[in-house]
């Protein structure tokens, strides 16, 4: 073979095959960050107190007094229906009573004549000038009279409270709010009749929105791991970068389906459950004096479990295997062809960031991944602790 063949061909083998390439790797720094664990939820905003002002008596609505985002106070007359019958029962039940209180006048009356006449048959039974027969016959006649007194006594108490029903419903006519807050609905409108013979009709809602609660579903895969007191912090879907902090309220004890379901229902619902997803509601209160929180909104809940601030954590994608210890290894770079295994010890671990307590030191870079063998990704100039990785 000519000399300049040979050439050729060991220059095509060293470049093909003799050339070894140095492995390709994804670093990432070893830097200070915030790590938390938190639960995810999703929740429903609420108002803190919504009440449904109804009506007590039925009758025509004469006016409405509010409109809708109107600030109300405790006390302050919304709307009016017609009181006439109100006032037409009223009348009749104090004439009722002036009735009864006149029959009570005229049976004193009579008892007062009744016991003259018994005194003088007394008189003249010991005198022996009357006879027994007219003395008890007295005597009779002023026991049943002062028996029909009590009787009317009893009656004239009836019509009393029937008084003081009539004057409560008229005084239903004009309706009131309950609480200080804002009128969030208009439920009937002015001139419509309503009908309170067998529930009390709603006329507005009003509600306490300085103050409002978010019910947040927590599943029963993370409810064991929540607890009264924690912080929380939430976002709502136009401010997704705005957080609002709290701390969890309160958990309720059984699921809301729990209200829903019925004796007849059991067995179905037994058979069905393992099915279905179980959620447990977690109650916020949460300030809105800038009435930025509307009711029904949703709300994104990060009910926080666990967190570190401002320490030392490596992606949680270079750990490696854990030893019996407690221990991880990770690779360490030491240069631009050299790699180091390490045994290192970690703290809080949310699968995304690890917090570094032992093994490396700030600025170190660690292994977090190979890249793929076709790659051709240029190595990446260090951004800081949330920097893309640096590819090798």
């Amino acid at each position: 073979m000519p000399v300049t063949l040979l050439a050729v061909a060991a220059g095509v083998y060293y470049f093909t095959f003799g050339k070894v390439k140095p492995p390709q790797y994804m670093t990432a720094p070893v830097a200070r960050a915030d790590v938390e664990t938190t639960v995810l939820a999703t929740g429903k905003i609420e108002a803190k107190n919504l009440v449904s002002v109804g009506a007590q008596v039925s009758g025509q609505i004469n006016a409405l007094k509010v409109a809708l985002g109107d600030e109300v106070t405790a006390g302050q007359l919304v709307a009016e229906i017609d009181s006439l019958p109100q006032q037409n029962t009223l009348r009749n039940k104090t004439a009722a009573l002036a009735t009864v209180r006149a029959q009570k006048q005229a049976k004193e009356a009579n008892l007062h004549q009744a016991e003259l006449t018994f005194k003088r048959q007394e008189q003249m039974l010991q005198g022996e000038a009357g006879s027994l027969a007219d003395y008890e016959t007295a005597d009779t006649q002023t026991k049943v009279l002062r028996a029909e007194i009590a009787a009317l006594d009893a009656q004239i108490e009836q019509a009393k409270i029937a008084v003081d029903t009539a004057q409560l419903d008229l005084n239903y006519t004009r309706i009131t709010s309950p609480i200080d807050g804002t009128v969030v609905a208009i439920v009937t409108k002015e001139g419509q009749t309503v009908n309170a013979n067998q529930s009390a009709p709603t006329i507005i809602k009003v509600a306490r929105l300085d103050m409002v609660t978010i019910k947040v579903e927590i599943s029963e895969a993370d409810v064991v791991r929540v607890a009264p007191g924690q912080a929380v912090y939430f976002t709502i879907l136009g401010e997704p970068d705005n957080r609002y902090n709290t701390t969890l309220l309160a958990i309720e004890p059984a699921p809301e389906s729990i209200a829903a379901e019925s004796s007849s229902a059991s067995a179905t619902s037994a058979s069905s459950s393992a099915s279905k997803a179980i959620y447990y509601i977690g109650l916020l209160d949460v300030p809105n004096s800038d009435g930025k929180l509307r009711i029904d909104m949703t709300a994104q809940v990060n009910i926080v479990l666990d967190a570190a601030k401002n320490v030392l954590t490596i992606p949680s994608a270079a750990l490696g295997d854990r030893s019996k210890d407690g221990r991880y290894t990770v690779r360490v770079e030491k240069d631009l062809k050299t790699l180091e295994k390490r045994r290192v010890r970690i703290g809080l671990n949310n699968n995304v960031l690890a917090v570094m307590l032992e093994g490396l030191e700030e600025g170190e870079r660690v292994v977090i991944g190979d890249k793929p063998a076709d790659s051709t990704t240029p190595r990446m100039r260090n951004m800081g602790p949330m920097a893309m990785p640096r590819i090798r």
